[in-house]
């Protein structure tokens, strides 16, 4: 025990101090929600286990078992098409099947709210009337935004997929789709369902189109909880209980990615072949790559076209430019913050000694797994309690009085974009710097560069393309994000994804269509760029 001690402060240096003060400063609101715990719920908690937990958890689970099966047959079927058939405009609909998730759910579930209303697209075509507003409606809502989930990580493993395996099948008599259902579905299992993990805690974060829809959900309740009831006590045990089904998740995603695995010899690899189809199949494969475009992207966008045409003259003011501009500056400004603290925590763990500290870096990652609304229960009370503490000291020292500090400004709204967000950040970079190997930078060190330096002059340059990647992907997530943004924004403070939401509240959904455009517009470069990405691959 003394030896290990010695060895842990022979090991100990400035990086190993800052990196541990950064993780323990970015998990601040997970910590806080735990410990929190131990406070015990609210006056109200044992009559909301009684009558809205059941219909918290029963919703939530046909929300997640209605948008698996949709996401899984709309994603696997279109990624399966394009990667091995040829089909009209295959280029096109590569990137088209992506561009859903420029569109939050929120904002498709506002404009399929106009397609099915009195007077809508639906109630003139069709003499039926269907109401959308409902539990299934809003499956279908949240399928047609986050399948591409699913079809991107399908579509990178489908055109990876070696043609040896398909052509063994065939030679011992399997047809097209044996192969496709007992061999190529069971080994592309790993990849769909960890995209479908991803769809699951975008699900389970949602609080726009669920609160639009009139589903009670967990995000809903925790913001009852806060808002409505006034009881933070309560709000902290529904979001404990939502961040233990999202780690449950995780677990079930990582388990079952050891358990299922192949090697796939780069020796005898042949690219994947187009298979050849006569034009009624293909007819008929273009029309189901087609439906998850149509529903995810065309029709949505061109019902808030259809409505920015009719409102735009009311809606674009100098007061929208302004808040616009806000949007924006929150943005990059959040982007800017979670590049610097990904490649803290990325580096500092390399210049580090101490494999313990190094062991825990990842919990500085683990806020993208966290619902939104969540992170911002964890940040409103640790920041509340500071302040507090803040007033009370410039009042007792120094006959100042003060107001709030942090809680309520924007430094406590970024704070949470930076929690939320690291993870969107750190990925990109972490797998360009462990493309890069060690060689470079201990040749540096070897000629007398310290560590900063090294970082600096030389690998910085060198990760210029993943972290112009990462600041993209956390300028768009940002811009859309709608549940820590309602709940930590300053009062004079606005962005369009909370405007769009506004308009909605008050049912002029018509109005809502402009603040939307701009946040789909913001997302269409990020997917372009990872339509490459996934291009490159073959």
């Amino acid at each position: 025990m003394k030896i290990r001690f010695q060895n842990i402060k022979r090991d100990t240096n400035k990086w190993s101090i800052l990196l541990l003060t950064i993780v323990l400063f970015v998990a601040i609101p997970i910590g806080t929600i735990f410990f929190n715990l131990f406070y015990g719920p609210g006056d109200t908690w044992n009559h909301l286990v009684v009558t809205l937990l059941p219909n918290y958890i029963g919703n939530s689970l046909v929300l997640i078992i209605g948008t698996s099966i949709l996401t899984l047959v709309f994603g696997i079927s279109s990624a399966w098409i394009v990667s091995r058939y040829e089909i009209p405009l295959k280029k096109q609909l590569e990137w088209l099947l992506i561009l859903p998730l420029a569109i939050p759910s929120y904002i498709t579930a506002y404009a399929y709210a106009g397609i099915f209303d009195y007077g809508g697209v639906i109630d003139k075509l069709l003499p039926v009337k269907f109401d959308i507003m409902n539990q299934f409606g809003l499956i279908f809502v949240l399928s047609a935004s986050l399948y591409p989930y699913v079809y991107v990580a399908s579509r990178a493993f489908f055109i990876n997929q070696s043609n040896n395996i398909i052509e063994a099948s065939k030679i011992l008599g399997g047809s097209e789709r044996r192969t496709f259902f007992k061999l190529i579905l069971p080994l592309a299992r790993p990849a769909f369902v960890g995209g479908l993990i991803l769809v699951l805690m975008e699900v389970l974060n949602d609080y726009g189109a669920a609160k639009y829809y009139g589903v009670n959900t967990f995000t809903t309740g925790i913001f009852r909880a806060w808002f409505s009831l006034e009881e933070p006590e309560t709000a902290i045990y529904l979001s404990a209980i939502l961040v233990a089904i999202i780690f449950i998740l995780i677990v079930i995603e990582k388990r079952q990615r050891k358990r299922i695995g192949y090697f796939n010899s780069s020796k005898n690899h042949q690219n994947l072949k187009k298979h050849p189809i006569n034009k009624r199949i293909k007819t008929l494969f273009f029309t189901i790559v087609l439906i998850p475009v149509l529903c995810g992207f065309i029709f949505p966008v061109s019902q808030l076209i259809y409505w920015a045409i009719l409102t735009y003259k009311e809606v674009f003011t100098t007061d929208f430019l302004h808040v616009a501009f806000q949007s924006f500056t929150l943005s990059l400004v959040s982007a800017f913050f979670a590049i610097i603290f990904a490649l803290a925590l990325i580096f500092m763990a390399k210049w580090n000694k101490l494999s313990i500290i190094n062991a825990i870096t990842k919990i500085g990652t683990l806020g993208y797994a966290i619902p939104g609304a969540v992170i911002a229960v964890g940040v409103l009370i640790p920041t509340l309690s500071l302040d507090k503490w803040l007033i009370t000291f410039f009042k007792n020292s120094f006959d100042l009085k003060i107001g709030f500090i942090i809680n309520g400004t924007i430094i406590a709204l970024v704070y949470a974009y930076v929690v939320r967000y690291i993870a969107v950040a750190y990925n990109p970079i972490e797998a360009t710097s462990l493309k890069m190997g060690k060689s470079i930078s201990e040749a540096s060190k070897m000629l007398g560069k310290s560590n900063l330096r090294t970082f600096i002059k030389i690998e910085l340059p060198l990760l210029k393309p993943a972290i112009l990647s990462g600041f993209i992907l956390v300028f768009v997530d940002v811009m859309k994000e709608l549940p820590l943004t309602l709940i930590l924004k300053p009062y004079q403070i606005n962005t369009l994804a909370v405007k769009a939401y506004e308009y909605a509240s008050d049912e002029l959904v018509a109005e809502a269509s402009l603040p939307s455009l701009f946040i789909v517009l913001t997302g269409v470069l990020p997917i372009i760029f990872l339509n490459r990405l996934i291009s490159k691959a073959k």
